[in-house]
């Protein structure tokens, strides 16, 4: 079922531009039908279609609707004006008034051309309502400001228990499950792991304990632990939902759990493991407007980030992105197919499991369970007529040799391996039995990476390094020409941790003639590596170093991960 903004914003763009655009019509029967398939608005389909960018849809509507555009970044609004609207109005509304006369309000909103949200508030405050447009991020994040919801947490609903939690529990009974505490436990649990920003929810039971933890910037964190007594009863609230066997304890389950969060959509997979004293449930949040799959969101360094750039737009080959589990490799390629994903070229993914669904790109789930491994779905790929293709991990010998036949077939690659860096994934790809010969005619680029976390700007603070430091990188007094490292103090924005966000550390080894020759003689992993920094590409660790310069990470940082 469309809605009304939808439906309103395709109707405007057909007849502001259809007549003298005919393709616009076609564009925009296609925007409605995969608004009907995906249940995504309009203004999202159009912008990730790429036939018209954000401005352009806003200017567009403030135009139609004679406003303008709104910009918070231009002041603050007056606690007066704010006030001509309580919070539950504004909030069950999507609106903020960002103006206000005798006569007229101006209201920001969620769905501007939303004639019935305009009329219920022309009656609520008896003024012409003037709807003016604003980008969504920024909507979602001013009305928060201005109109925060009085949120539960995990500890509020933990204190709550009380006598609930002592109550007896028959161990072969999931009825509790569907008891209303539980019900809103489980759903505070999520909600407050989507506002932290966490990417993971751990659910743990020990013999004698119940753990909660997120992580958050690749760092885990223990909620406050509820009653041993409702490990049972929650986990089976989780299973519930993400359309999993409550019943089967004995073997792991994956499932996933699909909601909305303040009116944006989030996924959450969901993996059931048996243990000694129940089941451990991890969840993976999956919240798009989280992640900025943009290259230049990444935190790459310019000159890194220029070279990756002239790969992705290759013809054919293979680019690699390699490093340990939760490095951001998968964000690194959906960020550099989005990039290249345009309406003249095919791109196709394989992916265990596709985490983000991106417009314009076809992506299959891979399931070993039915037979669909990575060497069938790259087999039946190449009988698709693709220009980009996207093999989510090279696992073994088929699948690599597949790689490389769809590079010199025409086509550009793109997968990740686990090595410990970028010169280390040739020597990877001959272990597994690829010809050297092969490897240097086929790969054209690979990038190391690592997520590192960034010190919280709101306490940062800067010490003169010690000897210490300077030991521990490897570095002389010298070396660092009184530059000030920094570290975090811990505040509340951070949640006393010192840091808040990540950035990439990189380096990219672009394979030039000189690299081919060597790798065709089967050169070692450590000459491979020294002839690239000869030519210029930066390790992890000088990468780790720039950030520690420029005041980004702290030493504890680049040490572990580099």
């Amino acid at each position: 079922m469309l809605d009304i903004e939808s439906t309103a914003l395709v109707d405007l763009i057909n007849s502001e531009y259809g007549s003298s655009n005919p393709a616009i019509k076609g564009h925009m029967a296609e925007v409605l039908e995969e608004c009907e398939n995906s249940g995504k608005t309009a203004f999202e389909v159009i912008v990730n279609y790429g036939i018209f960018t954000q401005e352009q849809l806003l200017e567009l509507m403030a135009a139609n609707l004679g406003s303008y555009v709104w910009d918070p970044r231009n002041g603050d609004i007056p606690r007066e004006t704010i006030d001509v609207l309580d919070n539950s109005t504004a909030r069950t509304h999507g609106v903020i008034p960002v103006d206000v006369d005798e006569v007229s309000i101006y209201l920001a909103m969620r769905n501007p051309l939303d004639y019935r949200t305009v009329e219920a508030l022309r009656f609520i405050t008896g003024k012409d309502v003037i709807p003016v447009p604003v980008a969504p991020d920024t909507f979602e994040t001013e009305l928060e400001r201005y109109y925060p919801e009085k949120i539960d947490t995990v500890a509020d609903i933990v204190a709550q228990f009380g006598e609930y939690a002592e109550e007896e529990i028959d161990e072969d009974s999931d009825d509790r499950a569907n008891d209303a505490p539980i019900i809103k436990f489980v759903e505070v649990v999520i909600q407050q792991a989507i506002r932290d920003k966490a990417s993971d929810i751990h659910f743990e039971p020990f013999e004698k304990t119940f753990r909660i933890r997120y992580r958050v910037d690749g760092a885990l964190y223990e909620m406050p632990p509820p009653p041993k007594s409702l490990a049972r009863p929650v986990i089976s609230r989780v299973k519930i939902i993400s359309g999993l066997n409550i019943s089967e304890r004995r073997r792991p389950q994956d499932g996933r759990i699909q909601l909305k969060y303040n009116g944006r959509p989030v996924d959450l997979r969901v993996s059931c493991l048996p243990t000694s004293y129940g089941e451990s449930v991890v969840l993976r949040v999956l919240d798009r407007s989280v992640v900025n799959l943009e290259l230049d969101a990444l935190g790459i360094g310019s000159d890194v980030l220029a070279n990756l750039r002239d790969l992705i737009h290759l013809p054919n080959g293979i680019i690699l992105v390699t490093g340990p589990t939760g490095s951001g490799k998968t964000t690194t390629l959906y960020s550099a197919l989005g990039e290249i994903n345009n309406i003249e070229d095919k791109l196709l993914t394989a992916e265990d499991p596709v985490e983000y669904d991106i417009e314009g790109i076809v992506q299959c789930p891979i399931n070993d369970a039915v037979g669909m491994t990575f060497q069938k779905a790259l087999r039946a790929f190449l009988r698709q007529d693709p220009d980009r293709i996207l093999v989510g991990e090279i696992r073994d010998f088929e699948t690599a040799q597949i790689a490389i036949e769809a590079s010199l077939t025409g086509h550009l690659v793109f997968s990740t391996l686990h090595t410990n860096d970028s010169a280390s994934t040739i020597t990877r790809l001959m272990d597994m039995g690829v010809e050297p010969f092969l490897i240097a005619s086929s790969v054209a680029g690979v990038l190391g990476q690592r997520l590192i976390r960034r010190v919280c700007n709101n306490c940062k603070a800067f010490y003169t390094p010690t000897d210490h430091d300077l030991e521990r990188l490897g570095l002389e007094r010298g070396q660092v020409e009184g530059r000030q490292f920094c570290y975090g103090k811990g505040c509340n924005i951070c949640n006393n941790t010192g840091y808040k966000g990540r950035k990439a550390l990189t380096e990219l080894m672009v394979i030039n003639q000189e690299l081919r020759d060597m790798i065709s003689n089967g050169t070692p992993a450590n000459i491979l590596r020294d002839k690239a920094c000869e030519q210029g590409m930066r390790t992890l660790r000088e990468d780790g170093l720039m950030a520690i310069f420029n005041a980004e990470t702290s030493v504890d940082e680049v040490v572990r991960y580099t």
